[in-house]
């Protein structure tokens, strides 16, 4: 008799493998603290880069200016934002991968997304709408779909739509982007609350 498949493992256990996974710790100028942020009922999956340093340090996902932004452009304030059991958050690295000398944050490690990524998602069978924030989600989870530049993809989000939707990422430092992008303000955010607000109320 051919021996039965084994079951994957629970959710549960597949966040304390990741919470205690050092495979970076060679290459990190810090102790790795794996930030992910979901649950079994998660329906909007926030993708972005990695955590920055704040995060590293509190632990929670977006908790900086970045997150303030993030909130808005959903329509969401910060207790609905970390209490709500259909949100979750799932950078492509789940540690603060360091400060760049020549400004701002160091790329996420591609071994970050390798090691966990599908198997995080396999198990979130209910998410509906996945946020690509920035230009490493998109190409992660476009692939060949993905446009010339996060540009392009984001203006092409209507594509994508409804179960996945690419914006940038809501750094201070695209500040000047979304003043010479206005479209994004004027068409992407408000498709975005809507579709968070419907979600959010089933």
């Amino acid at each position: 008799m051919a021996a039965m498949a084994s079951a994957p493992p629970s959710l549960d256990a597949l966040l304390a493998d990741i919470r205690a996974c050092r495979a970076c710790a060679g290459e990190l100028e810090h102790e790795p603290r794996p930030v992910v942020w979901v649950r079994p009922t998660t329906r909007v999956l926030i993708c972005g880069q990695a955590p920055g340093r704040r995060v590293h340090e509190s632990g929670l996902p977006f908790d900086d200016a970045s997150g303030d932004r993030l909130r808005d452009w959903m329509g969401v304030d910060r207790k609905t934002f970390y209490e709500h059991p259909a949100i979750g958050v799932a950078a492509m690295a789940f540690c603060f991968p360091g400060t760049n000398p020549k400004g701002g944050d160091y790329p996420p490690p591609a071994r970050c997304a390798a090691l966990w990524r599908p198997r995080l998602l396999a198990a979130l069978p209910q998410v509906e709408l996945t946020l690509l924030v920035g230009g490493y989600a998109q190409a992660w989870a476009l692939g060949a779909a993905a446009k010339a530049n996060m540009t392009e993809t984001v203006r092409a989000w209507r594509e994508y739509s409804p179960q996945r939707l690419p914006t940038p990422h809501p750094s201070w430092r695209n500040t000047a982007w979304l003043r010479r992008n206005p479209w994004f303000e004027a068409e992407v955010t408000p498709y975005l609350r809507q579709r968070v607000r419907e979600i959010l109320r089933r």
